[in-house]
């Protein structure tokens, strides 16, 4: 595995950017772009090449694209086809590292506990599919709001797009941060994090659901959740929801309604307070606030 790092002391450049939807049978064009390209796949199949290696971006999927590298479509991607595209260029030095490079920043940032918050560096890599995808498709429709708005000070397409960037590399290095000395609640509770976060956001999950598949007593459950975490396992499944309720609002048209069905609440008023709960906004509001989008298509 490939990955880009750079440093953050100055922003990068953002240039432009838009959700491409395909609505026939397409072939992504043939080229060399001066800038770097940023992909995150929301439906179906983008079929890309760069560097003679073949890539599927799927939904969930983010790929970057080199500048003046040779990459195009290698398939025929099918209607419905889309992802979020955003030209950027990095105005730090850049350096290529691989697996066993990454692997020693990581451990260095682990012995070093005390430049925590103080990092300016970030590693992107070309290839990779976050875990927190409603996180990055959330920034990815803040940026293409800002873009497409009459903002006077355009400075903040760049720091949009640099966060946009150090998100992905922050979850880079949580996916790869494995700590082998974990003990064996930490892995439990590592275990409940992740079986949650797949399954809360979907289906009417609660804190004896998740006791009954681990296999745990459920007041005992909740409290070692609560020394390992510092939060409410009931907290962790209603912030899984919203954000994914937030993805939704801001990528699709679907209704209220459907939205609180499709992350697993069935009372849309219960769903519409327990958002505002969160958010200081109704599920509408928050929508209105990100509605501007730049869609392009074939």
């Amino acid at each position: 595995m490939k990955y880009i790092t750079t440093t953050t002391t100055t922003p990068v450049r953002y240039l432009y950017g838009g959700q491409f939807i395909s609505t026939s049978i397409w072939t992504h064009a043939e080229r060399e772009i001066d800038s770097f390209e940023l992909i995150i796949g929301v439906s179906k199949t983008l079929y890309i090449y760069q560097e003679g290696i073949e890539y599927e971006v799927n939904r969930g999927d983010v790929l970057l694209v080199l500048p003046d590298v040779r990459h195009g479509g290698y398939k025929e991607c099918l209607p419905g086809t889309s992802f979020y595209w955003f030209h950027f260029k990095l105005q730090e030095e850049t350096e290529f590292i691989n697996n066993h490079t990454l692997n020693k920043e990581i451990l260095r940032l682990k012995t070093t506990p005390y430049t925590a918050g103080r990092e300016s560096k970030m590693y992107l890599p070309l290839s990779s599919k976050p875990k927190k995808m409603e996180r990055l498709s959330i920034l990815a429709n803040q940026l293409l709001d800002v873009d497409n708005s009459f903002f006077t000070n355009k400075n903040g397409v760049d720091y949009l797009m640099t966060t946009l960037l150090i998100e992905l590399s922050e979850q880079t290095l949580s996916d790869l941060y494995v700590d082998h000395d974990k003990s064996k609640k930490e892995n439990v509770i590592s275990s409940i994090l992740e079986w949650t976060r797949i399954n809360a956001a979907m289906n009417d999950i609660s804190v004896m659901t998740i006791a009954e598949h681990f296999k745990y007593n459920r007041d005992y459950l909740s409290r070692m959740f609560k020394q390992g975490t510092g939060m409410n396992l009931q907290e962790y499944i209603h912030l899984i929801k919203i954000s994914k309720a937030k993805d939704l609002l801001t990528r699709t048209e679907q209704s209220v309604k459907d939205i609180s069905n499709a992350v697993g609440i069935i009372d849309e008023k219960y769903f519409m307070r327990l958002f505002k709960s969160y958010e200081k906004l109704t599920p509408s509001e928050y929508r209105k606030a990100y509605f501007r989008t730049y869609l392009n298509n074939d």
